[in-house]
């Protein structure tokens, strides 16, 4: 099982390079079929592009991102049998809310979503509105436009820390960064929950509360996830 590591940043660049993905050119059959099967029973997903990492690097208090572009299908082709190409990553920004009591907030993916019933913080891998015209990726506005369109909270209701939390367990790197409300988590989530309760298309089903360990659910919720909860409660 790859290792889980966790380090403290004050800095995240990233940038996205053109890259000819190999391993998707080569299983093109495979990625049209797994996209019909995908797309049976969930209409609504979309085959946009998507920006997946290609390396990663670390400089003191800095980490350093590539990314490439690639089609929505191909990355879901490559998560549906089991990450074979180990040279590339899920590199995507992720808010950690809390409430003013610093119990945490997840949500719980929506059923026409691709991980239905997995519990995340909002997140989403970035695509072609995070890439500038100097191409940079800007991850900090990622994390922000996630964590709106998933708990319908405004800008204005919660507080993003600077600092980064890298957890990595490649294939998948999760770059975190502490957003807190003014307001405890059961307040928080009756505020979420009402926001779900609104919108016709919601990217949540519910919430889930966690103030400890306890809490997790390795059945729902994904290994670096619970990593880093376990790093947070043996920290404070």
């Amino acid at each position: 099982m790859p290792e889980v590591l966790i380090r403290r940043v004050s800095r995240v660049e990233a940038r996205c390079l053109p890259m000819e993905w190999a391993w998707a050119e080569q299983n093109r059959d495979f990625i049209e079929a797994n996209w019909k099967r995908r797309t049976a029973d969930k209409p609504k997903m979309f085959n946009g592009k998507v920006l997946l990492l290609r390396n990663v690097e670390f400089e003191q208090d800095l980490c350093r991102n590539t990314y490439f572009e690639t089609n929505y299908a191909d990355f879901v082709a490559w998560i549906d049998s089991g990450y074979p190409d180990r040279s590339i990553a899920n590199g995507f920004a992720m808010g950690a809310l809390r409430g003013s009591d610093g119990a945490f907030i997840c949500g719980v993916m929506g059923v026409h979503t691709t991980n239905a019933g997995r519990v995340y913080f909002a997140a989403g891998t970035p695509d072609l509105s995070d890439l500038r015209p100097d191409g940079t990726v800007d991850l900090a506005s990622s994390l922000t436009r996630e964590l709106i369109e998933e708990t319908g909270l405004q800008e204005s209701e919660f507080h993003v820390d600077d600092e980064w939390i890298i957890v990595q367990r490649w294939p998948t790197i999760a770059l975190l960064r502490m957003v807190t409300l003014p307001m405890t988590v059961e307040e928080g989530a009756a505020l979420i929950r009402a926001n779900i309760a609104k919108d016709p298309e919601p990217e949540l089903q519910d919430v889930r509360i966690i103030r400890g360990v306890e809490d997790i659910d390795p059945k729902t919720m994904p290994l670096f996830l619970q990593s880093f909860f376990e790093w947070v409660f043996t920290h404070r």
